[in-house]
């Protein structure tokens, strides 16, 4: 059996620390009292957390919920997407804040905040950590963009902090490229 690889730093764990208390800061402005904070998982989780936490250090106590959105499996490659776990909580007449790893072609975020309108959301912020250049894919633009981003990404195969490789280095306190 062959050891995995080891990815190549793009943010060390300070770096990704500083990126969060940033758009934290960014955000406090437009979330209110009601706020229901929304993680999308299962990549969503570690951002999530530090950032309700860093929200939560300069005020704001987000109630919390999470979606379960899937478009691949142990595959690098996206497909259909599933609606694996439904909100639990009610988000009707609430501001519902939506928590991602990354944005790359924007499907899993634009389902979401369909999901969270259908279920009577008044308003849908989006926050993603990191967000890749637009992939183009036969001409194909982003179905959505997200409305506060923590780290513009570069186009690499982004692995640490929630992203993946086959179910592997979502741990990883960092964010490496394995290309």
């Amino acid at each position: 059996m062959n050891a995995p690889a080891v990815p190549a730093v793009l943010l060390n764990e300070t770096e990704v620390a500083a990126h969060v208390a940033a758009v934290a800061d960014r955000l406090a402005a437009r979330l209110k009292p009601e706020c229901v904070g929304v993680c999308l998982l299962t990549g969503g989780i570690w951002f999530a957390a530090d950032l309700t936490r860093a929200l939560f250090r300069i005020g704001h106590n987000l109630a919390f919920d999470a979606l379960w959105l899937s478009s691949y499996g142990d595959g690098q490659e996206s497909g259909t997407m599933l609606i694996r776990a439904p909100l639990q909580r009610s988000v009707e007449g609430r501001q519902v804040l939506i928590i991602d790893d990354v944005l790359d072609t924007g499907a899993s975020l634009k389902i979401a905040r369909d999901i969270c309108l259908e279920a009577g959301a008044a308003e849908v912020i989006t926050c993603v950590f990191a967000r890749k250049p637009d992939p183009l894919k036969e001409g194909a633009r982003r179905q959505t963009e997200a409305d506060f981003i923590a780290w513009d990404a570069p186009a690499r195969y982004l692995v640490g902090y929630g992203l993946d490789s086959g179910g592997l280095y979502r741990a990883l306190p960092y964010i490496g490229a394995l290309d």
